[in-house]
C-alpha cells in the first residue's frame, strides 16, 4: 500500500479524511488501497481516452464553462486542464491520504479565485447569473462526469464489470467526492441513483452547451500540436465525439455518422484486445505503478 508523506495534519485534516474515508485512516496509506476496485480500475491509461469526453460533458454546463473561459489559459493549452484533472484523480486514488488531501486543498485554492457571473444568457441561465467553482452542485458535476467516463472507458477498452463491481466502484468514488466537500446529501448514495442523476442532468435543459462550450470544445479537439503528433489528435478526436452522449454530441453540434460509428468500433475492438499483451509501463499509469497497484 502506498505510503506518502509524513506532513503534520490538523485535527480538522483528520476529521475531514475521516468523513471522507467512513473511518479513521492513515494519513500515509492511500484511502483506498491494493485491494480496491479503484486501484483495479483507475490503474488503467486506457481510460484516459475518456477523459476528452469527461471535459466536454464537464464544460457543457454554462457556468463552468464560463469559469474555465475567464480564469484559465484554457486556448493557449487546451491539454493542460485535461492534465491537472486526470492528475488529481490519480493521486485522490494512489496517492497517500496525506497526498490526496494536499491536492485536494491546492484545488480549492485554485477554486476560491474562480467566481464572477454569466456574461450572456445561455439554455436556462439568464445574463448574470453568479457562478463559483466551490458551488457543491457544479463540484457533483465533475465529479460526476469522471465516475461515469471511467466507467464507461473501463468496460469499453479493458474488461466488463459485474453489477456488484460497478457498485462497489461507485461506493468508493463516493470517498473523492465527500474529499472534495460535497455535502453527503447532495451525493447520490447509489450507483442505481447515480445513474437517474446522469439521465436527468443529460436530458434536462442544463448542459446547454453555448458558445463559450464551444469555443473550449474547439480549442481541446485541435490543440496547438507539433507535425506528426496531428495525426494522433485526430484518432482522440473521434474517441471524445464518439464517447460523448448523443443528446450532449447533439448540443455542440458535432457531426457523427454511422461511418464514425464504424471507426469507434474497430479502434475500441483493436484496443480491447491489445491491452492484455502490454506490459505495465505501457498500460498502467504511473501513478498506480510507484503506488504497486
Amino acid at each position: 500500500m502506498r505510503r506518502g508523506h509524513g506532513a503534520r495534519l490538523t485535527r480538522d485534516d483528520l476529521a475531514r479524511l475521516r468523513h471522507a474515508a467512513g473511518h479513521p485512516v492513515d494519513p500515509a496509506c492511500s484511502l483506498f488501497g491494493p485491494r480496491s476496485l479503484s486501484w483495479r480500475v483507475h490503474r488503467e491509461a486506457a481510460l484516459l481516452l475518456a477523459g476528452g469526453r469527461a471535459l466536454l460533458l464537464q464544460v457543457a454546463h454554462p457556468l463552468i464553462a464560463a469559469g474555465v473561459a475567464a480564469h484559465s489559459r484554457f486556448e493557449q493549452a487546451p491539454l493542460q486542464r485535461l492534465w491537472r484533472t486526470l492528475d488529481l484523480s490519480l493521486t485522490l486514488t494512489f496517492g497517500s491520504a496525506a497526498e490526496a488531501l494536499a491536492a485536494v486543498r491546492g484545488i480549492e485554492r485554485v477554486h476560491a479565485t474562480v467566481h464572477g457571473v454569466l456574461p450572456e444568457a445561455v439554455g436556462p441561465f439568464r445574463r448574470g447569473t453568479p457562478y463559483d467553482a466551490n458551488d457543491p452542485r457544479l463540484l457533483l458535476w465533475v465529479h460526476a462526469t469522471l465516475v461515469d467516463s471511467a466507467l464507461l472507458a473501463y468496460e469499453r477498452f479493458v474488461a466488463p464489470l459485474s453489477r456488484a463491481e460497478r457498485a462497489t466502484l461507485y461506493e468508493e468514488s463516493m470517498i473523492s467526492a465527500r474529499l472534495f466537500g460535497i455535502p453527503a446529501a447532495s451525493i447520490p448514495a447509489t450507483l442505481g441513483d447515480f445513474r437517474a442523476y446522469m439521465r436527468d442532468m443529460l436530458s434536462g435543459p442544463v448542459l446547454a452547451a453555448g458558445p463559450t462550450s464551444r469555443a473550449i470544445a474547439a480549442a481541446l479537439l485541435s490543440p496547438p500540436l507539433p507535425i506528426g503528433v496531428r495525426q494522433l489528435a485526430g484518432t482522440t478526436r473521434l474517441f471524445t465525439i464518439g464517447l460523448l452522449p448523443p443528446t450532449v454530441r447533439r448540443r455542440y453540434g458535432f457531426a457523427w455518422s454511422r461511418a464514425h460509428e464504424h471507426a469507434l468500433w474497430l479502434l475500441s475492438a483493436a484496443i480491447r484486445g491489445g491491452i492484455p499483451m502490454l506490459p505495465g509501463i505501457a498500460r498502467e499509469f504511473p501513478h498506480a505503478r510507484r503506488a504497486g497497484a
